[in-house]
C-alpha cells in the first residue's frame, strides 16, 4: 500500500524481483532443457532449487491468483497478531516489520539457507 495524492493505493511488486521462476510437473524434463541452455548460466550456483517447505508457503500465501493479498493486523505487547488476509496463522514466521512501508518478511528455511519471502501487511493498532 502506497498513500500519494491523499489516497491509498494498492501497488503490485514482484516477490523475486531478479529471479525467473520455472514451474513444471516433470523435474527430470525441467533439469534436461536447462542442461541445453547451460550457456545461459555463468554457473550452476545460477540455478537455486526451492524446496517443498517454500513452494508450499508461496502457494498458500498467493493462492490461485499468484498475488499475495494485503494482511492486516495488530501489535498488542510487542506480540503480532494478523487478523485478517493471507498471513494469518503465520505470525511465527514473521521476523520483520516495516509498519512505514506496510511491509512484513517472512522467513523461510531453504536447504540450510536462509531466505526471505516479502508480504504486505499493515498494522491497523499498536497498544501496549
Amino acid at each position: 500500500m502506497c498513500r500519494y495524492q491523499g489516497e491509498w493505493h494498492t501497488n503490485r511488486k514482484l516477490v523475486f524481483p531478479a529471479y525467473v521462476l520455472l514451474e513444471s510437473e516433470n523435474e527430470k524434463l525441467l533439469r534436461d532443457e536447462l542442461r541445453r541452455c547451460e550457456s545461459t548460466f555463468e554457473k550452476e550456483r545460477d540455478i537455486l532449487k526451492m524446496n517443498s517447505q517454500e513452494e508450499r508457503l508461496l502457494r498458500d500465501l498467493s493462492g490461485k491468483t499468484r498475488h499475495i493479498g494485503m494482511s492486516r493486523g495488530v501489535i498488542c505487547n510487542g506480540v503480532t497478531r494478523v487478523n485478517e488476509g493471507p498471513l494469518k496463522g503465520r505470525e511465527t514466521q514473521i521476523c520483520k516489520i516495516d509498519r512505514h512501508k506496510r511491509l512484513a518478511k517472512l522467513q523461510t528455511s531453504g536447504g540450510g539457507d536462509i531466505r526471505y519471502i516479502p508480504a504486505g501487511l499493515e498494522i491497523v493498532e499498536k497498544s501496549v
